[in-house]
């Protein structure tokens, strides 16, 4: 087995340096070692991922850095969706996620989809600055079992409230589940709206799907 750690410490530092080479070389080299290739997503480059996040919001980096990341991270989810067994991961449910009207942030968003993707969750991402009816029109239209928003700003967090108002009103309560999320959103925020869950990050997401379906 190799050095879990070590390894997933190298996925994260290939994504900050934005390294494609050294990042694809990661996943076969966990893969020939016995790493679960989901954990290396989670653990590794999501981390990495989260960093560069960070770095771009308080200035350390900038727009054509963050992009080169993401493309990194783009092309290591999808090596690893390429390598897990068709029927391996049990399927559950289909997903509507989302950055709401107003925000174009969409980082989180896209560690979010990856992760739950490896999990076997269907995800539909609907983009950024999605008004609050289209998440509810794209649910009845795929017979979703999720919504996910996310809102970055606290300008934009009564787009959540909103798309509760939606849910009730089109008599998806208690069919869909609703999950928020973002850097300004709380528990409390959740419990207010009425979601059925906050979840702080993309680990904490796949986290409480995995629970409804133990």
């Amino acid at each position: 087995m190799a050095d879990k750690e070590a390894l997933f410490q190298k996925a994260a530092d290939a994504i900050i340096d934005s390294d494609e080479d050294v990042a694809v070389a990661i996943v076969k080299e966990a893969e020939e070692g016995g790493v679960d290739l989901v954990e290396l997503l989670s653990k590794g480059f999501s981390v990495g991922m989260r960093e560069v996040g960070d770095r771009f919001g308080t200035g350390e980096l900038f727009l054509p850095e963050l992009i080169f990341a993401s493309e990194v991270m783009k092309k290591v989810t999808e090596e690893i969706e390429s390598k897990m067994e068709a029927g391996a991961v049990q399927k559950k449910g289909v997903f509507v996620l989302g950055t709401v009207a107003g925000d174009v942030h969409d980082i989180g968003k896209g560690i979010v989809a990856s992760l739950l993707k490896t999990n076997g969750v269907e995800v539909y991402d609907i983009g950024r600055e999605v008004p609050a009816d289209q998440f509810i029109a794209k649910a009845q239209e795929l017979n979703a079992d999720f919504i996910g928003s996310s809102a970055l700003l606290t300008t934009t967090m009564t787009e959540q409230k909103t798309i509760e108002d939606l849910v009730a009103a089109a008599g998806l309560k208690g069919k869909v589940k609703t999950l928020v999320g973002g850097a300004p959103v709380t528990q409390r925020w959740a419990d207010k709206i009425g979601a059925d869950a906050y979840c702080e990050d993309a680990a904490v997401t796949v986290k409480y799907i995995n629970s409804l379906f133990e």
